[in-house]
């Protein structure tokens, strides 16, 4: 290759110069780079940074065993993991070859090599670090997805996302449930994100909290004249979502008048403004949210059941916070970071009393109520760190779900309790439930203080 910058460096380690000469002709397409111990090695993949190496087991200053060979190895790989590095070893040095790749080395060849084989397992070398190069790129330049903000390691919450993955590219109508707090909004946005939809408009409105005199002309518009005060023509929520996706959050709170208005829309697809006569389609896809039970709604008769099996053509439930466990930790974390940055703090940390308190707090508020409280530390927070009192939790006494022993007597004595129940008092029965002999059964009563 004429064009020497764009040769690629091959860093050759090998203090038999004979052969550390017949490797440089045999492999002159590339910038050779020569090294025959150990220090001169390391110096020249600082310099060079190498993708490839190749390299002698027996080096200086133990030529005849491989213990430099191993050495310099770790030191190579430390430096720069992702450098590919071939081993030369002895025709029946087959331990050593096997160690090597266990340490990390990319592949072996036994000398005397065959120039053109070692040659192909060069180029491959370089072409699979080129492609590992190019994933990481792109990884590290990959915008995070919308999903990747929902913080989760619970298996419930998990298989929300599946679903709002399965679903978003779909035009079904959503209904999210799940307590105030919950992040309904956020897998909202994800729904939107994910889906065709994801260029044009994403427009919500909060039914709970608009009164009710202005709600319908909030979603439908209105029409020049239409009251008092409706100096122009304005469009409502629905009509500007058009081609794009309209989140109805607590949908429970729209009167049963605007229910009707709405029920018309899911089945024709067209508006009209208030005061106006003329029928407007618009192609909207339409997420709702709600804290609320519809269906004892609907047996209250406040929530039709027609415009409820239209919402609901796929339902979500989104877990409260205290159903998910470890995720109030994995989520503090989270924020204190984030609000740390924001506050242009330094990195601030979580001490073991204020985890203990978030992990047994209950947080009826979810991750909203989690999230301010993070939020509030951190601006208040004196020094690097945060403990129970900035937080303003109270740590529960002899609390511990990390105890394996006292989650285990609580689980047995659970199941003890269960199986009696079942079995009527009966002792034998209850042995045979649990799996137990009769002993066993008397010592988990007399343990847990049972009759």
């Amino acid at each position: 290759m004429s064009n020497n910058s764009k040769r690629k460096p091959l860093l050759i380690v090998e203090d038999d110069l004979t052969l550390q000469k017949q490797m440089k002709w045999a492999f002159e397409r590339n910038e050779t780079v020569l090294a025959s111990d150990i220090p001169t090695a390391i110096a020249q993949l600082r310099r060079h940074e190498p993708a490839v190496i190749t390299m002698d087991l027996g080096l200086p200053p133990y030529p005849n065993d491989a213990t430099a060979g191993f050495d310099l190895l770790g030191q190579i790989l430390t430096l720069a993991p992702a450098t590919k590095v071939i081993v030369l070893t002895g025709q029946n040095d087959h331990a050593n070859a096997l160690k090597a790749i266990r340490l990390g080395a990319y592949d072996f060849y036994a000398k005397p090599f065959d120039p053109e084989l070692l040659g192909f397992a060069i180029e491959r070398a370089y072409i699979l670090g080129e492609l590992q190069e190019e994933n990481r790129r792109l990884q590290n330049s990959t915008p995070p997805t919308l999903l990747s903000k929902i913080i989760t390691q619970d298996v419930e919450m998990q298989r929300v996302n599946r679903v709002v993955e399965k679903v978003a590219p779909t035009n079904a109508t959503i209904l999210l449930r799940g307590e105030s707090g919950t992040g309904k909004e956020l897998v909202a946005r994800a729904l939107h994100g994910l889906s065709p939809r994801s260029k044009e408009r994403y427009v919500a409105i909060n039914c709970a909290a608009i009164p009710d005199a202005l709600l319908e002309s909030e979603l439908f518009g209105f029409e020049k004249g239409a009251f008092t005060g409706a100096a122009k023509q304005t469009q409502g929520k629905v009509e500007t979502a058009h081609k794009g996706t309209l989140f109805l959050d607590e949908i429970g709170d729209l009167p049963l008048a605007l229910q009707a208005k709405l029920l018309r829309f899911l089945q024709e697809r067209v508006i009209e403004r208030i005061g106006g006569r003329e029928e407007i389609p618009v192609d909207v896809r339409i997420i709702c949210a709600t804290h609320q039970d519809l269906q004892v709604m609907i047996q209250q008769g406040t929530f039709r059941e027609d415009l409820y099996y239209r919402l609901a053509e796929i339902a979500i439930e989104i877990p409260p916070l205290r159903n998910r466990p470890g995720d109030s930790i994995l989520l503090a974390h989270a924020f204190v970071r984030r609000f740390a940055e924001e506050q242009a703090r330094d990195i601030i940390t979580l001490l073991p009393d204020a985890i203990a308190a978030i992990e047994t707090y209950s947080w009826p508020g979810n991750v909203r109520e989690l999230e301010n409280c993070i939020k509030r530390a951190v601006i208040m927070a004196e020094g690097v760190s945060i403990n129970a009192v900035d937080l303003g939790l109270k740590v529960e006494p002899n609390e511990s779900s990390l105890n394996l022993r006292k989650v285990r007597d609580e689980a047995e004595k659970k199941a003890v309790n269960h199986a009696l129940a079942r079995a009527n008092g009966n002792l034998s029965k209850t042995a045979e439930t649990l799996g137990i002999s009769r002993p066993t059964l008397y010592e988990l009563l007399a343990r847990f203080g049972l009759r």
